[in-house]
C-alpha cells in the first residue's frame, strides 16, 4: 500500500481529486496519540494514496505524516457552549486550498475494516444516521464525507443566523443534517458500517457481566460517543451510573500505532 507524504504545512494543497481523511483536535480532551492512532489505523485499512489532515490548535507529538493545519476561526459568541458547532469550519468555501474529496473522522474513533468504499459509497453528503432516534434524520457527524468547497453555504449560513440555529438544533450535527437534507444532498452510511460501540458492541444485560464488549458484524468504524472512549472501553467499567462492561481487549488490536 502506498500512502501519500503529508504536505508540509503552509505549502501548496494536494491537488484537486485527491482524497483526503480530516480529524480535529482542539484543548486538552485528546492528546497527540488519539491522532496518531487515527492515521495508524487509517494506513492498515484504506489503500492507495491517501492526504491526512489535522486541524488543531497545537500540532506537538503529532506523527510527521500528519499535515496540522490551524483550525479556521468559527467565530462564536463568547461564552456559547462548543457542542461541536466548530466541525462546521470543514466546509469553508476555502479550507487551506486543499480540493478534492473528503473524509471527516473523530479522533476517538476505532477503524476495524476497509475504509475504500467510504470514497466510492453514491452520495453527495455522506453521514451516520442517528442510532438512538433513527425516525428522525439526523445524522451522527463522527464519520461523513463531502467534496471539499461544495457546502459553503453550511457554515455561511450558520454564521449568519447563529441565534436562530441554536434556538433549533442542539448541536452541529442537528443543524448540519437538517440544512442538507433540505437540499436533498443528505444520504447515509450502510447501517453496518459505522455502528456504535454503546449501543451495538455491548453485551445485552445481564449477559454484560460475563461476556466481554464485540464487534459488530461488518463494522469498518466503531464510533464511541456519550461518557466511554476507546481506553475507557479497554478497561472496562465497574461504576454504578453507568452500565457495566467487562474489557473490551479488541480495542487494543485496532487502537495502536
Amino acid at each position: 500500500m502506498v500512502v501519500a507524504p503529508a504536505t508540509p504545512a503552509g505549502s501548496a494543497a494536494a491537488p484537486g481529486g485527491q482524497r483526503h481523511v480530516i480529524c480535529m483536535k482542539w484543548g486538552t480532551k485528546y492528546g497527540p496519540e488519539y491522532v496518531n492512532r487515527l492515521y495508524a489505523m487509517v494506513r492498515r485499512h484504506l489503500s492507495g494514496d491517501f492526504h491526512f489532515v489535522c486541524l488543531t490548535d497545537n500540532g506537538a507529538g503529532i506523527r510527521r505524516e500528519v499535515q496540522c493545519l490551524p483550525i479556521p476561526p468559527l467565530d462564536l459568541p463568547a461564552g456559547i457552549p462548543e457542542r461541536g458547532w466548530t466541525k462546521l469550519v470543514t466546509f469553508s468555501a476555502d479550507l487551506h486550498g486543499l480540493r478534492g474529496t473528503a473524509l471527516f473522522l473523530d479522533v476517538d474513533v476505532v477503524v476495524t475494516g476497509s475504509l475504500d468504499d467510504f470514497f466510492t459509497q453514491p452520495g453527495e453528503f455522506l453521514i451516520i444516521h442517528d442510532y438512538k432516534r433513527p425516525w428522525r434524520i439526523t445524522g451522527n457527524s463522527s464519520v461523513y464525507r463531502f467534496e471539499l468547497g461544495a457546502h459553503p453555504d453550511v457554515l455561511e449560513y450558520f454564521r449568519g443566523h447563529f441565534a436562530e440555529i441554536r434556538e433549533q438544533f442542539r448541536n452541529e450535527q442537528a443543524y448540519l443534517s437538517d440544512f442538507l437534507h433540505r437540499q436533498g444532498k443528505l444520504t447515509y452510511w450502510p447501517a453496518a458500517w459505522c455502528p456504535s460501540f454503546k449501543y451495538h458492541g455491548i453485551p445485552a444485560w445481564p449477559s454484560n457481566y460475563w461476556k466481554a464488549p464485540f464487534v459488530p458484524a461488518d463494522a469498518r468504524i466503531v464510533i464511541f460517543h456519550g461518557e466511554c472512549n476507546p481506553p475507557d472501553a479497554l478497561a472496562g467499567r465497574r461504576n454504578r451510573r453507568f452500565r457495566y462492561i467487562r474489557p473490551a481487549t479488541w480495542v487494543a488490536e485496532h487502537w495502536h500505532e
